[in-house]
């Protein structure tokens, strides 16, 4: 499989396999762990993730001009390896469920997500950098060869990202179990309203118009004796006692114990890192070294490449930048699987069939959709690659930039599955307080064929766009360049609040109605773009 291509090819990606563990966990568990952590709403929540995923990206682009500068992509990719590291560690240390001032706390956390974004910065767009000057210095003008390179290190890297919701889960749900409790998505949200002393939304009893001035109204706490929560606190105690039951005792040890474990899911993405470490310095002697007075490789490739006239430089920037400005759309969609994707897998889907007894512990949990887009990555792209390579033998290869344009398309038609399999659901404001039941809900077929359609979109972008970026980049702003793909897709991730909004306030179906639609303008943006781009990187 990596016949023909550079020797470090297969240890880089292995490398990055710790950054993948790491930022599927992030994806898995991050809004669900500062909602259930510090009883945000899903529009508070969602701002801080995208805000976190924005500094993930855009501080690559910081990553990207420091590497540039120093010219010592490896040094400043070990350099973000350790930080990343911390980041984690910081986010692994448990602390108390907090009351009245959870400022403190909160501030403790956003600390961590910064350090791991920081790291991440360094780390993420000069390896990939680092890729494309192996293919610059073996095979420069191999743009098939360097496709194909590129999509076997974004598949290698998402072996990593398979493992890390299953073992968000795993620690969690073990954790649950050694206090005696078992997991339930909806107690969380229950426990804070109890803490809280939120009253759930307005029952009125009566028949015909729904008028207060005739009809019998009863406002109850989320806490009464005979309520849902009480019900949930038996299912999920082992030594559950009516007698004992203290609504406020309970709600407090429970929020501990979960959230506990969320601390712990953390601790695992250290083991990763700390694996990618020793992967990355057992094959460093494989990478190619970039220095401030040698840009040159013995085949004299980067030499020809640095002395591009100012125009075809310049041309090249504006190609690039383009792009960027097409692919923020399909972030701001894409990237809604760790976000809305993720709620509506706790909100709307039934999740009791997918459940793995492992014998000390259930896999079980929304999480666990977060492990089928790269379980797909792993399948599929080998199957893409056959699908482009006899496409090329058949003498009717697709140029980058229309493979790119397909790929909007392809994502589209995913949200138009979402918006279909939504319709007739209730709004997220009438289910608050009162979760819908099994029967009320959608099959888990409905994200899993979306996971699906997302991946094979994603297939067709993210590693060809990072293959294109490598190809098209001026030497001199290989860095750079690299960070600006991420920053686009930055820049894509901070509008990801919008999902969140949307979700809690219109219809589900008409919330991936609006992804239809960005996904759809990035694609006919790009098709108009096409000539011209393929002309730019013949």
């Amino acid at each position: 499989m990596f016949k023909g291509h550079p020797k470090g090819l297969i240890g880089a990606a292995l490398a990055n396999m710790g950054e993948r563990f790491g930022f599927y966990t992030m994806m898995a568990i991050l809004v669900l762990f500062l909602q259930s952590k510090f009883g945000l709403n899903g529009k508070d929540a969602g701002l801080i993730y995208s805000i976190f995923y924005f500094s993930i990206y855009i501080l690559a682009f910081v990553g990207g001009l420091i590497a540039d500068k120093l010219r010592n992509f490896k040094g400043v990719i070990l350099t973000g390896l350790i930080v990343m590291a911390l980041g984690y560690v910081i986010m692994a240390v448990p602390t108390p469920v907090p009351e009245g001032n959870k400022t403190a706390f909160l501030f403790i956390s956003i600390i961590g997500l910064f350090v791991i974004a920081f790291g991440n910065g360094l780390f993420k767009g000069n390896l990939q950098a680092l890729v494309g000057q192996m293919y610059d210095k073996e095979m420069s003008d191999d743009t098939t060869k360097r496709d194909s390179g590129f999509s076997l290190f974004y598949m290698f890297i998402n072996v990593g990202a398979i493992f890390a919701p299953f073992a968000a889960i795993i620690v969690r749900n073990w954790w649950l179990g050694k206090s005696g409790l078992g997991y339930d998505a909806n107690l969380p949200a229950l426990c804070h309203a109890q803490i809280d002393k939120e009253l759930l939304p307005t029952r009125v009893v009566g028949t015909g118009v729904l008028d207060h001035a005739q009809a019998s109204v009863e406002k109850v706490f989320v806490l009464d004796p005979i309520s849902q929560f009480q019900a949930l606190a038996q299912k999920v105690s082992e030594n559950f006692s009516i007698a004992d039951f203290d609504p406020q005792q309970f709600a407090h040890h429970y929020l501990d114990v979960f959230n506990t474990g969320f601390h712990y899911a953390f601790a695992t993405a250290i083991a990763a890192m700390a694996i990618s470490l020793v992967i990355y310095l057992f094959n460093l002697k494989t990478f190619p070294s970039v220095n401030k007075t040698n840009d040159e490789d013995a085949s004299g490739a980067t030499k020809q490449k640095v002395e591009m006239s100012a125009k075809e430089i310049k041309q090249r920037l504006y190609a690039l930048f383009a792009v960027f400005g097409v692919v923020i759309f399909f972030w701001f969609s894409f990237h809604q699987n760790g976000l809305t994707l993720t709620m509506f897998a706790r909100d709307y889907t039934v999740l009791s069939g997918i459940k793995i007894n492992l014998g000390f512990t259930t896999i079980e949990g929304a999480e666990i959709f977060q492990s089928i887009n790269p379980i797909f990555i792993v399948l599929l792209t080998p199957i893409i690659m056959g699908v482009f390579g006899w496409l090329k033998n058949k003498g009717k290869e697709i140029s980058t930039p229309r493979k790119i344009a397909i790929g909007m398309g392809i994502a589209g038609s995913a949200y138009v599955v979402m918006a279909l399999g939504s319709a007739g659901l209730p709004l997220h404001s009438d289910i608050a307080g009162s979760p819908l039941t099994d029967a009320q809900k959608v099959t888990p077929l409905l994200l899993i064929g979306t996971y699906l359609i997302l991946t094979i979109a994603e297939l067709f972008i993210s590693p060809l766009g990072i293959s294109f970026v490598s190809k098209v980049a001026p030497p001199k702003y290989q860095g750079i360049m690299q960070g600006g793909w991420l920053g686009a897709t930055a820049v894509g991730n901070q509008l990801l609040f919008i999902g969140a909004i949307l979700y809690e306030s219109i219809p589900i179906w008409m919330t991936w109605s609006v992804f239809v639609i960005a996904t759809s303008i990035s694609m006919f943006t790009m098709l108009f773009m096409v000539k011209w781009l393929e002309r730019i990187t013949k």
